[in-house]
Formats: C-alpha cells, sequence, structure tokens
C-alpha cells in the first residue's frame, strides 16, 4: 500500500512538472511573444520575464524586439530629365505590436518581400519627380524626408514602427557610366588641348619679348661701343697729332714701325727697290 502511494504520489508531481512545463514559458529581454490558441493569436507579450499560458492548448512564437533592417534588391529608377539610376535604398524598423505584425506579414521573411517592395515604390515615384543634380543637392534630404514619412505610415498597419530609410547608393547604368566617362575624359582632353595652346601661345609671347628685349640690348650696345670707339679713336687721333706735333721725325718713324709689322707678318715675301722709301729707316742710321 505504502509503494502504491509513493506512485501515485510520483505520477502526480511528474504530471504537475509536465503542466507546469506546457504552462511556463520565458520571454527574453531581446525578444516578444505572441500566445496562439489552436492557430490564432490571443495576447502578445511584450515585456520580458517568466509567463503563463493554457497548457497543451496555446503555443508560443517568438518576435524580435531589437532593430531590424530592411534592404529590398536595387532598382533602376527614371528622373524627371529621362536619366537613368541604380538606387539601392535600406529601412530600419522594429516589431512594436507582434498582434497585428503576425496578422498582417506573419512572419519576419514575408513582412521584408512585401514592405521592401513598397520601400521601392516610394522611392522610384519620389526620384521620379527630381533631376539628378538634385540627388547631390539640399533637396536629397527633402526627398528622403518624403519617403521616409510614407513608410512610417505605412508600417503602422503592420505594427511596425520604421527607424530610419535611407538611400545608400545611387549608381549611373554601366551603360550610361561608360558615356559618361568617355563624355569625361573627352572634355578633359579638350581642356588640356586648350591649356596646351595656352601654355605655346605664352611661350610664344615670352620668346618674342625675349627677342626684342635681346635685339634692343644689343643695339644699345653696339651703339655705346661705337660712341666709345669713335671717342676713342678720336682721343688716339688727338694724342697722335699732338705727338707729332711734337717730334715729327718720331711720328714717322713710329707710323713706320707700324707698317713693318703690318706688312712683315709670317711668310710675307716683299721685292721692292733698297733705295725704296719704305725701307728709308732701315738703311739711314744718321736719322733720328
Amino acid at each position: 500500500m505504502k509503494k502504491l502511494s509513493l506512485a501515485v504520489l510520483g505520477i502526480l508531481v511528474l504530471a504537475a512538472g509536465i503542466l507546469a512545463w506546457s504552462s511556463l514559458f520565458i520571454v527574453d529581454q531581446r525578444e516578444q511573444a505572441l500566445v496562439l490558441q489552436f492557430g490564432k493569436p490571443v495576447r502578445a507579450e511584450p515585456e520580458p520575464g517568466l509567463k503563463v499560458k493554457m497548457p497543451f492548448v496555446q503555443n508560443v512564437e517568438y518576435y524580435e524586439r531589437r532593430i531590424m533592417d530592411l534592404d529590398p534588391p536595387a532598382q533602376e529608377v527614371i528622373l524627371q530629365d529621362q536619366k537613368r539610376v541604380n538606387v539601392d535604398s535600406f529601412a530600419r524598423f522594429k516589431i512594436i505590436d507582434p498582434l497585428e505584425f503576425r496578422k498582417k506579414a506573419q512572419t519576419a521573411a514575408n513582412f521584408r518581400q512585401i514592405f521592401g517592395n513598397r520601400l521601392n515604390s516610394a522611392v522610384r515615384s519620389e526620384i521620379g519627380k527630381v533631376l539628378l543634380p538634385d540627388m547631390l543637392s539640399d533637396k536629397r534630404s527633402v526627398l528622403m524626408a518624403s519617403i521616409t514619412a510614407q513608410m512610417k505610415d505605412q508600417a503602422k498597419e503592420f505594427g511596425v514602427e520604421v527607424i530610419d530609410v535611407r538611400i545608400g547608393r545611387t549608381d549611373l547604368p554601366e551603360a550610361t557610366s561608360q558615356s559618361v566617362y568617355n563624355r569625361m575624359r573627352s572634355d578633359r582632353i579638350a581642356y588640356a588641348a586648350e591649356i596646351r595652346a595656352e601654355g605655346e601661345k605664352r611661350k610664344l609671347e615670352i620668346t618674342a619679348d625675349a627677342d626684342r628685349q635681346r635685339t634692343i640690348i644689343l643695339a644699345e650696345a653696339n651703339k655705346k661701343a661705337k660712341i666709345l670707339r669713335g671717342e676713342g679713336e678720336g682721343e688716339r687721333t688727338r694724342i697722335l697729332n699732338d705727338a707729332f706735333g711734337k717730334d715729327p721725325d718720331f711720328f714717322a718713324l713710329y707710323r713706320s714701325l707700324e707698317s713693318y709689322g703690318v706688312a712683315f707678318d709670317q711668310g710675307t715675301t716683299m721685292v721692292l727697290s733698297p733705295d725704296s722709301e719704305f725701307f728709308k729707316y732701315f738703311g739711314d742710321s744718321g736719322t733720328r
């Protein structure tokens, strides 16, 4: 009888443990829970801690409490000026009402697909109203504010709060990029040619000015040299004239010696009469 009581007690304890295990669940601080009854959501448990549910009848689904990312595929958008750009947008969101989220989106993956398409649609609609330079100006912040407001409004029906929406990258399509690159390259080549032409022009101007100044300097130098040479010749002539006036015989001797120095150069051959006037000072030892 005692053994039977112990067995019954053990069974009761085991049943109580199974009942407690089925009735209790823990919500982590990084998560929030949704209690389902026969597959239908009945209540949300957004706060962390130990929670209670009906055993065997109710089950629990867990959802992220932290901020999650939404990064739909990049898309090609036609701008107002008919130019095409590849736009890569993303958003950050968190679930604030798991019950509504379960009803409308079912799962996080399904929500990312649905809301990602809506995000791309909003981006395509707003960017299609602007020009390409506007994407690089202050209008970009106004554009992003409009897209963010739209996505915040649409997120409420899913029990989601949109934290932020951004355009991560805006690129030109490959064909357009190559065309723009070629045009920029042609512009740079033309600009380089213009700079070279301007430099060549400046070089010619500097060279011409230098040649002009050189010609002026040489002309001035030649003029001054001729003046100095003329003055020197005049001074020389005056000195010679003074010397000639003081001693005509010495002057005649000096001029004859100069003539000899010029005439009797190396290899000079002269045929003259010995009594020639040219040899006057060679034979007349009595002359001073």
